[in-house]
């Protein structure tokens, strides 16, 4: 019978996890940060080709690790230059990521999970419901296979890739660990380098993995908010009904002043039509956000199929922009992009395998409003988020 050895895979390690790795196998300690190199700075998957590790320690690394990322299955291009992305990882499901050029930046949009397990009702994503928490390998791994995408080497000298936002499938603060390691390769030095201020976790709301981020790392924090008051955020993003708004920005407070630097929440609002664009709701918004230090995003509506909602009018926009701004806060309204390959905020769908039924009753839902017949709904699961 032969012994199998389960491989540790390098890439979803942090310098003290990759340390405690080399010397496990009798190496020096310092190896970790050479392999590190090689992995995130050059790209590198192949032992042999790191010149500067003996052959003896190349042919043991051989045996016991690998360097493996997440399947490539396809790649798009935008006409603006927008870049998707879809990527298979270990539960079969697909997920996807976004590069998004833009003003001399290159944001990097990753995923969490395959699918999410809240159910926001104007997120694409949401409505094909959960399969799986992402491996650290497998969300840093988005940053590795878009980094050599772009041929960039060293992938800290003239890289494309200067911000990275956790917006893309799934909630980041339910796959706590993975995320947070994920996040301290992308700002280590042996890793991407990118700075603290543009390493941005985004959270519908999990308020005590709000707190717990605080006493781990410094990166800056988005809130998807959505809606001015509980009532309309408990239609939208079910989670407040959880952690109400009061509770939420409470922990959000907490976070941005335990940074010990005058930084700001950056405010996440999805323009629906006639549901959260109207002035009242941008008095109500003004009003709660008062003693939040914050920039606000306002998102038009980018639509998805049977979703219920529509796009704001421009002149809507622009109103409940002007609200904000005379009323002193710093609003910005995103410009959609890659929506002509799906890529625009809200639009991920990714191929999951759902362990939630959620995409079917969804699916049968459609099918009932589109021609009035439907197969038997399953009833909604009480342990759902």
């Amino acid at each position: 019978m032969t012994d199998t050895v389960t491989k540790t895979n390098l890439l979803g390690l942090t310098q003290p996890k990759m340390e405690a790795f080399f010397e496990e196998i009798g190496e020096k300690r310092f190896r970790a940060g050479q392999v590190m190199k090689w992995i995130h700075h050059f790209g590198v998957a192949d032992f042999d080709e790191m010149t500067n590790l003996g052959k003896a320690l190349r042919e043991k690394l051989k045996a016991r690790a690998e360097i493996r990322g997440p399947e490539i299955v396809s790649e798009d291009i935008s006409r603006d230059g927008t870049r998707k992305w879809v990527v298979r990882v270990a539960s079969g499901s697909c997920v996807e990521t976004v590069y998004i050029p833009q003003n001399g930046r290159g944001t990097l949009c990753v995923s969490s999970q395959a699918g999410c397990a809240l159910d926001c009702s104007f997120c694409s994503t949401g409505k094909q419901g959960f399969n799986s928490d992402l491996t650290v390998a497998e969300i840093i791994g988005q940053v590795w296979v878009a980094n050599k995408s772009f041929g960039t080497v060293p992938a800290k000298v003239d890289r494309a890739i200067t911000n990275v936002v956790m917006m893309g499938m799934g909630e980041p603060l339910l796959n706590f660990d993975n995320v947070v390691d994920a996040m301290t390769l992308m700002m280590d030095d042996l890793g991407y380098g990118i700075s603290k201020r543009k390493v941005t976790l985004s959270t519908s709301g999990v308020v005590p993995m709000i707190d717990k981020l605080a006493s781990v790392t410094d990166v800056a924090l988005a809130l998807s908010l959505h809606a001015p008051n509980d009532q309309l955020r408990n239609e939208l993003v079910p989670i407040n009904r959880k952690y109400p708004l009061d509770m939420l920005l409470a922990s959000c407070n907490r976070y941005i002043a335990g940074l010990g630097e005058k930084r700001y929440l950056t405010i996440e609002y999805t323009l629906l039509k006639d549901v959260n664009d109207q002035p009242e709701h941008a008095e109500q918004l003004i009003e709660l956000l008062r003693q939040t230090p914050c920039k606000i995003n306002l998102i038009p509506f980018n639509p998805f199929p049977h979703s219920g909602y529509e796009r704001p009018s421009n002149n809507a926009i622009r109103r409940f922009q002007d609200m904000l701004h005379r009323a002193g806060y710093n609003v910005t309204v995103r410009t959609t992009r890659g929506e002509d390959i799906d890529a625009a905020c809200g639009q991920l769908v990714g191929q999951v395998a759902d362990r939630t039924r959620r995409s079917e009753r969804y699916i049968a839902v459609r099918q009932l409003a589109t021609d009035g017949t439907a197969g038997i709904v399953p009833p909604v699961s009480s342990r759902q988020v």
